[in-house]
């Protein structure tokens, strides 16, 4: 359990991160990325070659006998939730983090990105039930706020059901809104929800994961604990066979993710514990400008 000091020197350090990636490495990327929810009318001024005649104000025109146009602006502000899965398997990590500590800069950088363009930022906490939730606000100290609730959320509960996380947001969301799931998808059970709520917002998803969890090592008879059930199984690492059905058995689920997105109109990222999830975010955010 951390103290309050080792709590609060994390969330200035993530805090420092952060801002430093979102400054230097997402600048316009996110704007550009994520569009606000329409355009409102700025002001008149007088019109010049080349603006559209389409958005020429002629009761103003008629009254000066002089051409003048309407200006518009974006309407940026928008909202976006985060939904973080926090159950018992996002403790695992066999290199530089666990999962969790992965999600949890993954989740930061994005509410500083979200903050310092305008946007709200809520979160969902959720494991196989609700374990907490952030109302969208906007502000620094919000998103401190956020960024402490990274670092010490506790699940009651060890299992993942994803399902409940996006009826949660679906429920409490009126307006399209932008959404990120933060998970390692150890769910098989959410393919209908999903598709629900991709109907009315912009999901993305990002897939967690350890290199141990795709390849097993050849390490003789290994016991392996399912974090969210207790089960225990022993299992001969060195045998090749063995090696071969954990490695398909991953990429099939990994696949089945993919199809689920793709049939909901979402996206979905791949971040591995030992790569740089910086680059993964900036080629999404690029891609999508």
């Amino acid at each position: 359990m951390l103290t309050t000091t080792e709590i609060l020197k994390k969330v200035r350090e993530l805090e420092i991160k952060s801002k430093k990636i979102t400054q230097h490495l997402f600048t316009g990327e996110y704007h550009s990325a994520f569009k606000g929810r329409g355009m409102s009318f700025r002001e008149v001024r007088e019109y010049y070659a080349g603006d559209d005649i389409r958005f020429i104000d002629w009761n103003v025109s008629a009254r000066f006998s002089h051409p003048f146009t309407k200006l518009f602006e974006e309407e940026r502000e928008l909202t976006v939730m985060l939904m973080i899965d926090i159950s018992a398997s996002s403790l695992f990590g066999t290199v530089n983090a666990t999962k969790k500590d992965l999600v949890t800069e993954i989740a930061a950088v994005l509410t500083f990105s979200a903050i310092s363009n305008n946007d709200k930022v809520g979160v969902i906490f959720f494991s196989d039930k609700i374990e907490l939730f952030i109302p969208p606000k906007k502000g620094k100290q919000h998103a401190l706020y956020i960024v402490r609730e990274l670092l010490t959320a506790e699940p009651k509960s060890k299992g993942t059901q994803i399902a409940e996380a996006l009826r949660r947001f679906n429920g409490t969301t009126r307006q399209r809104s932008i959404a990120f799931v933060l998970s390692d998808f150890m769910d098989h059970r959410f393919e209908d929800a999903l598709k629900v709520v991709g109907r009315k917002h912009d999901i993305i998803g990002i897939k967690v994961y350890d290199p141990m969890e795709m390849q097993l090592p050849d390490a003789g008879l290994l016991q392996v604990n399912d974090a969210e059930t207790g089960e225990q199984h022993i299992i001969d690492s060195s045998d090749y066979w063995v090696r071969k059905q954990y490695e398909e058995h991953f990429f099939k689920h990994t696949d089945w993710c993919k199809s689920a997105f793709l049939k909901s109109g979402c996206d979905l990222l791949h971040v591995r514990t030992d790569e740089d999830y910086v680059k993964v975010l900036q080629k999404f955010f690029i891609g999508r400008a």
